[in-house]
């Protein structure tokens, strides 16, 4: 990856600055800040997948983005310039991106801590969203199937009906966030039950009472009948993490979460 990595930032004419890199999942992506010739700040991320598997939704995630959303008025960092390559059955993507070097909120997806975030923040989030759900695609984030078979074995509750498919980032968390507002990672954007970001950020903030309220007051869909779909499968895509061993912090407030859900479903 390293060396793949130093190809393409000669390839795309940037220099990668030295000593900073981060590594993804399993080391399947490697990215690192960089700077154009002219001095420009960028990041330049590199994705790694069998040659067989090197297509699709996450594949194409960032580069569908670009076309769809652009930089949304500043809030998600443009994508520049993507440089393909193929090495003895690995294919590789280089995504070379404006560099966003506002921290993240949070070091990994669930709240930690308590968050004092302005006004203008949420208002923005919420905008940017709203923008984001008005987009038309043909990727799919959330499909029925999975609702179907996953809410009932995690939630305790037939699939909710769907009143309305937007299109999500669909995977809105606070390692995503940056304060003033960007929104980072887009491999998974698509359509999904309404309100699906907000009930997903909801999710991450269950730690935190304060901030999960702010989130449940800027989003009213949460805890409507609209919302009931979105909101039972983030809760079931989460206990099913659980039941895996990951998110096990979330484990009492998921139950709780879905409690409520169940009496929404009943009432």
């Amino acid at each position: 990856m390293r060396t793949h990595h130093a190809r393409t930032a000669k390839a795309l004419d940037v220099q990668v600055e030295p000593g900073a890199e981060f590594w993804g999942w399993a080391g399947r992506t490697l990215g690192a800040p960089a700077r154009t010739t002219t001095g420009a700040p960028v990041w330049l991320r590199l994705v790694s997948a069998p040659e067989d598997k090197a297509a699709g939704k996450l594949w194409d995630g960032a580069l569908d983005a670009q076309y769809a959303f652009g930089d949304l008025d500043g809030h998600r960092p443009a994508l520049l310039a993507v440089h393909d390559a193929v090495d003895d059955g690995t294919a590789y993507r280089a995504e070379l991106s404006v560099r966003v070097d506002e921290p993240v909120l949070s070091d990994g997806p669930i709240l930690q801590r308590d968050l004092q975030l302005p006004d203008s923040w949420w208002t923005g989030l919420a905008g940017t969203l709203e923008k984001v759900s008005a987009v038309s695609t043909d990727r799919v984030a959330v499909r029925q199937q999975y609702m179907d078979r996953a809410i009932p074995e995690f939630v305790g509750i037939p699939a909710p009906a769907v009143f309305c498919w937007t299109t999500a980032h669909a995977d809105l968390h606070w390692a995503n966030l940056t304060e003033p507002l960007r929104l980072l990672d887009w491999e998974g954007w698509g359509r999904s039950p309404e309100g699906f970001d907000a009930a997903t950020l909801y999710a991450y903030s269950l730690l935190q009472p304060d901030t999960a309220a702010r989130v449940r007051a800027v989003f009213p869909v949460l805890g409507s009948p609209a919302g009931l779909a979105a909101e039972a499968t983030v809760c079931a895509q989460l206990l099913q993490t659980v039941a895996r061993g990951d998110n096990l912090t979330l484990a009492d407030p998921l139950r709780n979460w879905s409690e409520e859900l169940r009496r929404r479903q009943a009432a």
